[in-house]
């Protein structure tokens, strides 16, 4: 009876324990899964599989769906709208309003301080621009074509195969392109108006350790992140690792050992399972959608190890395919529930 006691208070230290050490965790858009304690009754859920989220400087909150196909703004008092898309998988709009546009598998969102909006359209091969003064969408980079080409030349000739997440530099005159279909990561200059590469050449592969950057292959590059250092960060999907480009151009893994899992610990001894995004937060930790796994983790380059944030205590996940730091908080896009929540 004694040990069963002794074992029924250890079980319950642990699971208190476990509790604690989960972060507070605030719902923005969505419902709260039954068991995970959230307060107040269902409510209408405007989401259908959210990929991506960004926000301006008024605090306003941009939305991308992949599966609905429509652009979300949620404002500073919660006030929700739907912008654009009508759930077709098309190409329409452009040198018109938003309200007029259509889209084919949104994945990721960008915004600058003065609001212009940059989207990712995946399938349509290019990225796209709502103006903050006009409210008109354009394609700003890509043709619309599938295909690989542009290096060196404007914006609007380069091709690309299957643009997946695109983020910005601090002084957003710099969009990162996680180019998958071409195994590459590339850079559009809004300042030169022109296309460059800065990782990957083409062929799958592992990069070796200090390898020239342009001239190593890419395992699947599906997110990409610059840090305030000059670093660049590179996670890929079926490589199942997160990669740094340093300033010098050489090619790094700091994160992963090809095979797929959820170790924590050593950088290069901790596993992902088919990672979907990154973001970098002001003290230059890298947080990583880790959507196989159902889990939110945390890279620090000053330790050099990952931890889990977030989807082993209270609050479960289900496919989380992003991540953004805004304003010293982490916002997570957990697109199998259709929810953004916050990490506080």
């Amino acid at each position: 009876m004694k040990a069963k006691i002794i074992l029924g208070v250890l079980c319950a230290f642990l699971f208190q324990s476990t509790q604690a050490d989960e972060p507070k965790v605030s719902l923005i858009l969505g419902n709260w899964l039954p068991g995970e304690g959230g307060k107040g009754a269902p409510r209408s859920n405007p989401l259908k599989q959210p990929f991506g989220v960004d926000f301006d400087a008024k605090g306003n909150m941009w939305i991308v769906e992949l599966g609905g196909g429509r652009v979300h703004l949620l404002d500073a008092k919660d006030k929700h709208a739907k912008m654009a898309g009508d759930g077709s998988k098309s190409y329409k709009g452009d040198g018109g309003p938003l309200k007029h546009a259509t889209f084919n598998g949104m994945h990721n969102v960008a915004v600058t301080p003065a609001g212009d909006v940059y989207i990712s359209d995946s399938w349509n091969f290019c990225v796209r621009k709502i103006d903050a003064k006009t409210g008109r969408i354009d394609t700003v980079v890509g043709t619309g074509k599938k295909g690989f080409g542009g290096d060196g030349g404007t914006l609007r000739k380069a091709k690309f195969t299957y643009i997946m997440c695109i983020t910005m530099n601090a002084t957003h005159d710099k969009i990162y392109i996680a180019d998958i279909g071409n195994k590459r990561i590339r850079v559009a200059d809004l300042k030169t108006g022109k296309v460059s590469t800065i990782a990957g050449n083409g062929r799958k592969g592992v990069p070796k350790d200090g390898a020239k950057a342009t001239e190593a292959p890419l395992f699947d590059p599906r997110a990409v992140a610059p840090d305030s250092k000059g670093n660049v960060y590179v996670l890929e999907r079926s490589g199942h690792s997160l990669r740094v480009v340093r300033p010098n151009g050489q090619i790094y893994t700091v994160v992963g050992t090809g095979k797929k899992g959820k170790k924590d610990g050593p950088g290069r001894q901790g596993t992902l399972g088919a990672p979907k995004h990154i973001c970098v937060d002001d003290m230059d930790n890298v947080y990583i959608a880790d959507e196989a796994n159902d889990l939110i983790r945390k890279y620090d380059p000053k330790t050099g190890r990952i931890s889990t944030v977030l989807g082993q205590g209270r609050v479960k996940l289900d496919y989380p395919h992003g991540v953004t730091w805004e304003k010293g908080k982490l916002y997570v896009v957990d697109t199998g529930h259709n929810r953004i929540l916050r990490i506080d």
